[in-house]
């Protein structure tokens, strides 16, 4: 075994004491990069609405039934078990979020140490945990958690791949598991799946397995990967919610509508920024030591090149969150390069220390524009109903658990109703017209907006609000979030007395 292949594990499978230390410096790493996030229960819309439906789980509230999402139930899962942790569940899905980070790293560094030297692996790992900051994944957005499984079944993977057939069918139904599970976890891990199941096919011919037996294997594969969705449609389908589970799940996203061309450019320039350091040191590795790193290198490459294709496939650009899946192939490719950068050992942990510092800089302007927690708690006050139920129209979807509110709609997620790509009946099984419509006649004790309107929101149902609020309701907060950007709390004139008659 070349020294690009070393085995990560001591004898007798231990971890030796220079693993140890890479753990530690891993762990001090992902506290500092993440430490300024703890405690804001604001950070990312998506991870608030998380733990708002993890907190309503233990409360009895049935996803896609109770509360509308697409998101994969596992998903939900794991904040309703971060909610067990006890507590206010700020810090703890965020401390839950930064273990899964760190496991993912740790794996990261295990597999960098098969095709780059030490220090590579070890500046890959890092990086891993740094660049995250730039993609949103400071907190607990869904990829931070099924980077995790999606790594380890691209080590099973690799491990067939490099066994030339030995152990193939054991190995091929494990890593699909998993990636069941990350499938389970957000939905677009199944083109990463898609290559790991090629890969193990690829294997198997090349080990000359006989094509029924081939064809066997596949199909047992296939069953593993699907074997966590079917049993969560089937435990919906007992509970006689089997048709919601595939609405929100499969159906509905074939209703949303495109982010314009401008959103989709914009989005896409901006994740190409972020990740072409990255990509371009996985594009230009040293010579590889030996035929067997070589071989390894390509199966990198290959994994690579899935994970952008999926990105690229969903057309999902809006936001940075939806490259994480391509950072850890990324990283992976690139400690080869980070091995043995022109200038050694300076460039390569100066160029990390600039990615730390650049970071940093990030969270702290996102914290300036949304706002954090002092601000958070401040709209939380003066939004907590007395008697009545909160409707978050436009704001934080952490309100409804902060403010301890009742809910006045399914749809909690104020984009699903306030957003113009989701203005369709095929994206919500609803009118979204009709839907506030409904919500406002009902009377909720408090209504949360943000001023200035959204560009890309839906300008009907924010008519609607706005129509409301300006018959039945006065303003009782202007909260500054960020340079000219404020949320704002209104409550209902007479709490006691239903709104007046349209």
């Amino acid at each position: 075994m070349s020294s690009l292949s070393v085995d990560p594990e001591g004898p007798q499978g231990r971890a030796t004491r220079a693993d140890w230390r890479v753990v530690l410096l891993l762990a001090v790493v992902a506290l500092a990069a993440r430490a300024q996030t703890f405690g804001n229960p604001v950070i990312g819309f998506d991870e608030q609405f998380y733990l708002v439906v993890g907190d309503r789980m233990l409360h009895g509230a049935l996803p896609f039934v109770d509360i509308f999402d697409r998101k994969p139930i596992g998903l939900f899962l794991i904040f309703a078990g971060v909610r067990l942790l006890g507590g206010e569940g700020t810090i703890q899905y965020q401390i839950v979020a930064g273990l899964f980070a760190l496991a993912t790293a740790v794996l990261v560094h295990r597999a960098a140490r098969r095709v780059a030297p030490p220090a590579g692996a070890v500046a890959a790992a890092v990086a891993y945990l740094l660049w995250l900051d730039f993609l949103e994944g400071e907190g607990g957005q869904a990829p931070v958690f099924f980077n995790l499984p999606m790594i380890v079944a691209a080590m099973l993977t690799a491990r067939a791949w490099r066994s030339n057939g030995r152990g193939l069918t054991a190995l091929g139904c494990a890593a699909m598991l998993v990636t069941g599970v990350a499938i389970q976890i957000k939905y677009t891990a199944l083109f990463e799946g898609v290559f790991f199941g090629l890969a193990m096919l690829w294997t198997g011919w090349r080990a000359q397995v006989g094509h029924v037996r081939l064809a066997g294997m596949a199909a047992l594969w296939v069953g593993a990967a699907l074997l966590p969705t079917a049993a969560a449609w089937l435990a919906y389908a007992a509970m006689g919610h089997g048709q919601e589970f595939l609405f929100a799940n499969f159906l509905s996203m074939f209703g949303k509508l495109p982010d314009d061309t401008a959103t989709k450019v914009l989005g896409l320039a901006t994740i190409v920024a972020i990740l072409s350091p990255l990509l371009v040191m996985a594009s230009c590795p040293p010579p590889p030591a030996d035929t067997e790193a070589a071989h390894e290198r390509r199966f990198v490459q290959l994994w690579l090149l899935a994970a952008i294709a999926g990105f690229l496939a969903f057309g999902s650009f809006s936001t940075p969150q939806y490259a994480m899946p391509v950072l850890v192939p990324a990283v992976v490719a690139a400690a080869a390069r980070l091995g043995v950068l022109r200038w050694g050992r300076a460039s390569r942990w100066g160029l990390l220390a600039v990615a730390f510092v650049a970071g940093q800089v990030v969270l702290a302007s996102l914290r300036v524009n949304k706002g954090g927690r002092a601000e958070a708690m401040a709209v939380a006050a003066a939004a907590r109903p007395h008697r009545g139920c909160l409707y978050v129209f436009d704001g934080y979807p952490a309100l409804y658990r902060l403010t301890h509110t009742c809910l006045v709609s399914r749809f909690v997620f104020p984009g699903h109703l306030n957003m113009a790509n989701e203005a369709s009946i095929k994206a919500l099984g609803v009118d979204p017209s009709a839907e506030v419509e409904r919500i406002m006649a009902a009377g909720p004790e408090t209504v949360v907006d943000e001023w200035p309107v959204f560009e890309r929101g839906n300008d009907a149902t924010h008519a609607i609000v706005l129509h409301s609020l300006a018959r039945d309701y006065r303003l009782v907060l202007r909260q500054p979030t960020g340079p000219h950007r404020f949320r704002l709390v209104y409550r209902r004139l007479s709490p006691d007395r239903p709104p007046a008659p349209r």
